[in-house]
């Protein structure tokens, strides 16, 4: 299999990072596993996804392909939830319950929502300790990315379909899914926290291997370009392996979990699923 990449931005953003290489904007990304037959049809999705993104037009798209020499690892994708909302103040709310369900500290917590509020982009996501809130990503610019990952044509049919019957099919949402399920089954990681920076997209999400993925609108208002990722990991996990896992472990979502509408806050909580 083929692991494709894409990743577009944009130059001349104000400020310099170390070194005094300009700073380059994120305009957008997207990535899967992928057949070798399906690699040119891919590259031209990809490109064309680029160049009409709300964020404006790139000046660079790269684009990388890697052969996978292992073997991906078979998981199942999370349950998914739409947790009913209609503020970004009860955004707000609702995550610190969802991530204090996980067992997330209240530092850790806030410390989350600073980065992903705080409008300082980064490339990948920040890690935090959730019992210490201390970050534990060694490059706070790009933090640790969730790659080498994507779904079977099979499970993405499924997926599909569940997906339309509750009327949130979307790339976005199948995307998002597949990373989330990744990263919710490296067993250091507790919980995720995701905010796009899509200005015109505005559900988040939080995910746990209990909750489940649960996607929860209005967590910042239309128009705002802030967003961010956090991951929150075992205060005793070994960084490297944690890293390894996310970054370098080829990981398909071959079977689809449960697809339920929208529920309350209470709902959600009460009702963990495994």
């Amino acid at each position: 299999m083929l692991n494709i990449r894409m990743r577009a931005s944009r130059g001349g953003m104000k400020g310099r990072c170390a070194g005094g290489a300009v700073r380059q904007e994120h305009i957008s990304g997207a990535e899967g596993l992928y057949d070798e037959a399906e690699a040119g049809r891919v590259v031209e999705d990809y490109v064309r996804r680029a160049m009409e993104h709300s964020r404006g037009r790139p000046d660079r798209i790269d684009i990388a392909i890697e052969r996978m020499t292992e073997r991906p690892k078979q998981i199942r994708a999370l349950p998914v939830r739409t947790v009913r909302c209609a503020s970004s103040r009860t955004a707000q709310s609702h995550i610190r319950k969802l991530l204090a369900a996980a067992g997330i500290s209240e530092k850790a917590v806030n410390k989350g929502l600073e980065v992903v509020f705080g409008g300082d982009a980064m490339r990948g996501a920040a890690v935090i300790l959730a019992a210490s809130g201390r970050r534990a990503d060694s490059d706070r610019r790009r933090g640790v990315r969730a790659s080498r990952l994507g779904i079977s044509k099979t499970a993405a049919v499924l997926l599909g379909r569940k997906l339309r019957k509750k009327n949130i099919y979307t790339p976005t949402v199948v995307e998002a899914l597949v990373l989330s399920s990744k990263v919710a089954s490296c067993p250091q990681v507790l919980a995720e926290l995701c905010v796009s920076d899509d200005p015109d997209y505005t559900t988040g999400y939080v995910s746990t291997r209990g909750l489940g993925y649960v996607r929860v609108p209005h967590i910042k208002r239309k128009g705002e370009r802030i967003g961010g990722r956090v991951f929150f990991v075992d205060d005793v996990s070994d960084m490297k392996d944690v890293t390894s896992y996310l970054e370098k472990k080829p990981v398909m979502v071959e079977r689809i979990s449960e697809c339920r509408g929208v529920c309350s806050i209470d709902e959600v909580i009460g009702k963990h699923h495994i």
